[in-house]
C-alpha cells in the first residue's frame, strides 16, 4: 500500500462525509425542534468538551505551522544507517527549542507498513536543529517515521509522520493474529482490556517471568511503561496516556495501565516498552476493536 495514496484516500473520504453532513443539515425543514442559536452553541460546546479527541495523529507531515523534514528518505535493509530529520516552523526555519515530555524533547517511532518492525528511538539534536540517530532496520519495505514533540511555548504536543523506504529484497509479512498474551526476552506480558471504537479505553498490561509477577519494573520515560498504538492500514498514531507516573526512582509492577483513544473500528498494533533488569523490552500485541 502506498502511504500517500492512503492519506489521500482518507482525506477524500473525510471531505465526502463532511460535505454530506452539511447538505443534510441545510436540508432540515419544518418539524425540526426549535432552538435558539445561543442554546445550540452551548450544547455543541458541552458535547465537544465531554468527547475524547478522536483525531488521528501521524498522518500529516505538516500541522499547526510545523513540518517534519525527513532528510533521510531511504536506508539499506539489515545494514547500519543514520536517520536525520529537522522540524521546521511556519517560516521554514529549524526548531531549536523544545519542551521536555516523558523525559525527552523528541520521541522518534519507526514502524514498517506491516507493523512487524518497530523502533522507539531518542535522537540527539545538533545546534542547527538537525536530529540524528543510528538505526538498523532488518527488512526491506515501506516504513513510517513519527516525530512526537512539543515546541517550546506550545500548548500541545504534535505527532508528525513521513515515509521512509528501506531498500533490498522485499518479502511481504503479515501482523500476528490478535492475542492477549505475548512473550519477549523471557518475559510474558498479558493484556487486559479492549479497544472500543470511537471512545477512550482502559488497558492494563501485566508482566511476569517464569510464572511469577514481576514487581520490580523500573521507571522508563517517566512511567513504568510506554505504549504506542498504530492503526493497521494507514498507521494512524493513537493518543495513549499512562495512568501512573514513576516517581522517586521506585520500582513497581506487575501491572502498567493506560488510557487509549481509538478513532475508529479496525485492527491496531500495540507496542509496550517496559524496563526490567536494567534493559528495555518491547512487547507487541494485535488488537481488534469492539464495535
Amino acid at each position: 500500500m502506498k502511504p500517500l495514496q492512503t492519506i489521500g484516500a482518507f482525506s477524500a473520504a473525510l471531505a465526502v462525509v463532511f460535505g454530506a453532513a452539511y447538505g443534510i443539515g441545510a436540508a432540515v425543514g419544518p418539524g425540526t425542534p426549535a432552538s435558539t442559536p445561543a442554546a445550540d452553541h452551548g450544547e455543541a460546546h458541552t458535547e465537544a468538551a465531554e468527547s475524547p479527541d478522536l483525531t488521528p495523529a501521524g498522518l500529516q507531515v505538516s500541522e499547526g505551522g510545523y513540518t517534519l523534514d525527513l532528510e533521510t528518505r531511504s536506508l539499506p535493509a539489515d545494514r547500519p544507517g543514520t536517520l536525520r530529520l529537522t522540524v521546521r516552523d511556519a517560516h521554514g526555519e529549524p526548531v531549536t527549542a523544545y519542551e521536555t515530555e516523558q523525559t525527552k524533547q523528541l520521541h522518534l517511532i519507526v514502524a514498517s507498513r506491516e507493523l512487524t518492525t518497530y523502533r522507539h528511538l531518542h535522537p540527539t539534536r545538533d545546534a542547527d536543529g538537525t536530529w540524528s540517530i543510528p538505526v538498523d532496520l532488518p527488512a526491506a519495505g515501506s516504513y513510517r517515521v513519527f516525530a512526537d514533540f512539543r515546541p517550546a511555548g506550545a500548548e500541545e504536543s504534535l505527532t508528525l509522520g513521513a515515509d521512509l523506504t528501506v531498500t533490498g529484497r522485499y518479502e511481504a509479512t503479515a501482523p500476528a493474529a490478535p492475542t492477549a498474551t505475548t512473550t519477549v526476552d523471557g518475559y510474558t506480558v498479558s493484556l487486559d482490556g479492549s479497544l472500543e471504537a470511537g471512545a477512550e479505553s482502559d488497558l492494563t498490561l501485566s508482566v511476569a517471568r517464569d510464572g511469577r509477577p514481576v514487581t520490580a519494573l523500573q521507571p522508563y520515560l517517566g512511567a513504568y511503561g510506554h505504549l504506542v498504538a498504530l492503526r493497521s492500514g494507514d498507521l494512524a498514531y493513537l493518543h495513549v496516556h499512562p495512568h501512573d507516573e514513576a516517581t522517586n526512582g521506585r520500582m513497581s509492577g506487575p501491572d502498567v495501565s493506560f488510557a487509549a483513544t481509538t478513532p475508529s473500528a479496525g485492527t491496531y498494533r500495540l507496542f509496550l516498552d517496559f524496563k526490567a533488569g536494567g534493559t528495555v523490552h518491547t512487547a507487541a500485541f494485535t488488537v481488534s476493536t469492539e464495535s
